[in-house]
């Protein structure tokens, strides 16, 4: 299994403002689906910040995304480990496969593959 990518997810009902600002950082939307939406820097692709105010699909709003390679692996072997699933294993619409899990701290984590 591999990491491809780790972003954080700030919830916010300022997604303008965000892009504004963090464009004075010298980040540029990547990707607006309405309720997320993701900066990357042009230079370096695979950093990125996400702002959402909900997410549209899962109980909870994820406080990082981790994209991996294979994410029926890692599914696979965060049940074997007994922590706790919040959000299933499912395909979404908009094209990855993903799961969340609260980790040792409390924090939920997005765990995705893209198709």
């Amino acid at each position: 299994m591999s990491v491809r990518r780790v972003v954080p997810n700030v919830r916010s009902e300022a997604a303008g403002e965000s892009r504004e600002f963090y464009g004075l950082l010298g980040f540029e939307e990547v990707m607006n689906h309405g309720w997320i939406m993701t900066l990357a820097s042009p230079s370096s692709p695979t950093a990125q910040i996400s702002f959402m105010a909900d997410d549209k699909t899962a109980p909870v709003t994820p406080d990082m995304s981790v994209e991996v390679d294979d994410v029926d692996a890692v599914y696979a072997a965060v049940r074997r480990s007994g922590a706790e699933i919040i959000h299933p294993l499912q395909d979404e619409e908009w094209g990855v496969r993903r799961f969340f899990v609260r980790d040792p701290n409390g924090r939920v984590v997005n765990v995705l593959g893209h198709h």
